[in-house]
């Protein structure tokens, strides 16, 4: 049979969401767990990797196993041997086709940053940081030219492994929450470092150091050399996965460190 996880976790004790050689990958963990649970090992499937340092709330993976367990076992099971960074929210049953990465029709990634005179302690590791207080009506206005279907070059990782620049951003938003200013964009994939990259150059449009449309001077261009350098992946969070509804999976729990809606 086949089951999907909901998960979320803290990115910061992790490498990454990959296995690593040394078995610090959020993956490792994980596929650990569930093969003292089922007796057998595990093989699981992410429906975005995240990178070291970077945050999920609602990542969603998938795994085949011949255990039977009712689906509220398969949360509290692994749960009782994963590190606390790492948490099971939900189990479903899916049907035997279902891909958590190939089945997805969006992600979205939220940042969130403090701009701050002083760096944050108590939210270290959980928001970005920038020394003094952003423009957020001129961020707004750049990330109004990101959205569609195009050239991401620009904020393409020089190690992407891609076969195709081209991606579906669908929304790009900026906007003041508290004290923490949030980015949130929803695509139907992203480039590696695509997020982080698109933020540093955004803050350089809220810190003065670029016009606005500066960010359409850079899609233009497909050069990531002119764009900002990647920002820290402290305030980075993979917090949505859009799937069709008929499927039925759960929905994620809201972010702790925001506001509800």
């Amino acid at each position: 049979m086949r089951i999907a996880l909901g998960l979320e976790y803290d990115g910061a004790p992790f490498c990454g969401w990959q296995h690593q050689p040394a078995g610090c990958g959020v993956q490792d963990h994980l596929e650990s767990a569930l093969a003292s649970f089922a007796d057998a090992p595990v093989s699981t499937v992410a429906a975005g990797r995240t990178d070291a340092g970077v945050h999920a709330r609602a990542q969603v993976v998938h795994f085949d196993t011949d255990a039977v367990r009712d689906e509220h076992a398969w949360v509290r099971g692994p749960n009782a041997s994963l590190p606390g960074a790492l948490r099971v929210v939900w189990a479903r049953r899916v049907p035997a086709d279902f891909h958590a990465r190939y089945h997805a029709l969006s992600r979205t990634y939220e940042y969130l940053l403090l701009d701050d005179p002083v760096a944050p302690a108590l939210l270290r590791a959980k928001a970005g940081w920038f020394h003094r207080r952003l423009d957020v009506e001129a961020m707004q206005e750049a990330a109004r030219l990101l959205p569609g279907e195009r050239d991401f070059s620009a904020f393409r990782d020089a190690q992407c492994q891609a076969r195709s620049p081209v991606r579906d951003l669908r929304e790009a938003r900026v906007e003041r929450v508290g004290p923490l200013v949030v980015f949130t964009l929803r695509a139907n994939a992203f480039l590696h470092h695509m997020v982080r990259n698109i933020v540093g150059s955004l803050v350089y449009v809220g810190a003065g150091r670029q016009p606005p449309a500066w960010i359409g001077e850079l899609l233009a261009a497909r050069d990531r050399r002119q764009a900002a350098p990647t920002f820290a992946p402290d305030g980075l969070y993979l917090s949505a996965i859009e799937y069709d509804p008929s499927l039925g999976l759960p929905a994620f729990r809201p972010s702790p460190l925001l506001p509800l809606p």
